[in-house]
């Protein structure tokens, strides 16, 4: 498909006067936001914690979590914690906050758009069950959903009477 690169829009949730335009690299194959040290610092973002990231290369680090920070893309805007890089890094945008604001990339025009099913606005799917009496709901939420006695494990033999 190629690189998607798309023009998003970073305002610091607690400094909303500190806001910066960038360029980022739209990856689906991402997890998070991940933003340069440099950009981070300019919005003033604040350290909420650390995490373990693995890369592609399978190389595992420890990364800071910055946070709160306003993403705009499309006309539509999600508040999120980012990951740190070094300075002077690619700005990413992975899947997180593609599905937060219902963008799809288009293959064709390598472009960015709203989901074709929800164009006006972003659509949220929430996977639940929604009767209270489903069956699957229940059956996954508890190894044992009915309350039934569940004999201890007992051999071959000792289920056929060899014991």
């Amino acid at each position: 498909m190629g690189k998607v690169i798309e023009k998003v829009r970073l305002t610091s949730l607690f400094e909303p006067e500190k806001s910066v335009e960038v360029e980022a690299v739209i990856d689906t194959g991402a997890t998070m936001v991940v933003l340069p040290r440099d950009i981070v610092e300019e919005l003033g973002l604040r350290k909420m914690r650390e995490v373990k990231v693995r890369y592609a290369n399978n190389k595992v680090e420890t990364k800071p979590i910055y946070g709160v920070v306003n993403i705009e893309l499309k006309g539509r805007s999600a508040n999120l914690d980012v990951l740190v890089e070094e300075r002077g890094s690619q700005p990413l945008i992975g899947q997180v906050l593609l599905e937060l604001l219902d963008l799809i990339v288009e293959p064709k025009t390598r472009r960015v758009i709203p989901n074709p099913a929800s164009p006006e606005m972003p659509m949220m799917e929430i996977l639940t069950a929604t009767a209270c009496n489903s069956e699957y709901a229940v059956r996954f939420a508890h190894p044992n959903p009915y309350g039934f006695r569940i004999p201890a494990e007992r051999t071959l033999s000792e289920i056929a009477g060899d014991e």
